[in-house]
């Protein structure tokens, strides 16, 4: 009986292990598709990504993103008429507020790839005992260049780069000057977090030679300030050290 009963739970066992290992005929093995990514939008004017309420204030071209193609840089302007003002000396003034659209150029047309619609001040605005700075864009090796440009008292320009899914500040430059007298250049480095200022000590001196006392100072930054983060470039604080 105990012969028995050990051939009997051996076969039991055998068709156990045969059943676990087939499978049946109708049983399906699905196969789970990778997820597509989203395809960008893509239009074939660039005056299309100009949102109701702006109008086209000046253009610029150039590759940003070192993909060989020419990208698109929009200036733009609000158009709400509630912003026009008269002024006793220049008359009617446009007061809407300026800001920037950069597209990159894809087969197919044109994607974007920042906006901030309102950053800039009107070119319209007060300019005190002068007129109000110019604003130009330009690209120069693949790096946007913001410059105000203020006549007889120099200009200063922020310097953006394509990096990280934004346009980082890397630069800053300033220059000022009386006439055709050289007072001060400032160069900022925020890569490197470097700053130089350049001081003439003959600024008073218009017939003397320009001779420069330089200071170079390295300073601290955890990041980088981003073109879609600015409120008004007017109000930007860069944090650079003190010319003491």
């Amino acid at each position: 009986m105990f012969a028995l009963a050990f051939i009997t739970s051996c076969k039991q066992a055998k068709n156990v292990n045969n059943n676990s290992s087939m499978q049946p005929k109708d049983t399906v093995q699905t196969v789970s598709k990778p997820e597509t990514e989203p395809q960008p939008d893509l239009k074939t004017n660039p005056l299309e990504f100009i949102p109701n309420g702006y109008e086209l204030f000046s253009r610029t071209e150039g590759d940003l993103n070192k993909d060989g193609k020419t990208d698109v840089v929009l200036m733009i302007k609000a158009t709400d008429p509630k912003k026009w003002v008269d002024d006793e000396y220049r008359g009617r003034l446009n007061r809407n507020r300026r800001g920037l659209i950069i597209l990159f150029k894809r087969d197919g047309g044109y994607e974007l790839a920042a906006e901030n619609d309102e950053c800039f001040t009107s070119e319209n605005e007060d300019g005190c005992a002068y007129y109000p700075p110019e604003l130009s864009l330009s690209i120069q090796k693949n790096i946007l260049v913001l410059n105000y440009a203020y006549g007889r008292y120099g200009y200063w320009e922020y310097i953006f780069r394509y990096q990280n899914n934004d346009f980082e500040l890397i630069g800053y430059n300033s220059y000022s000057c009386r006439g055709g007298v050289t007072l001060g250049i400032t160069e900022v480095n925020f890569s490197t977090r470097t700053y130089v200022h350049k001081e003439n000590v003959n600024a008073d001196e218009e017939d003397e030679e320009e001779v420069f006392k330089v200071k170079t100072v390295k300073f601290k930054r955890k990041n980088l300030i981003k073109l879609t983060e600015i409120t008004d470039f007017d109000e930007l604080d860069l944090d650079l050290p003190n010319n003491d």
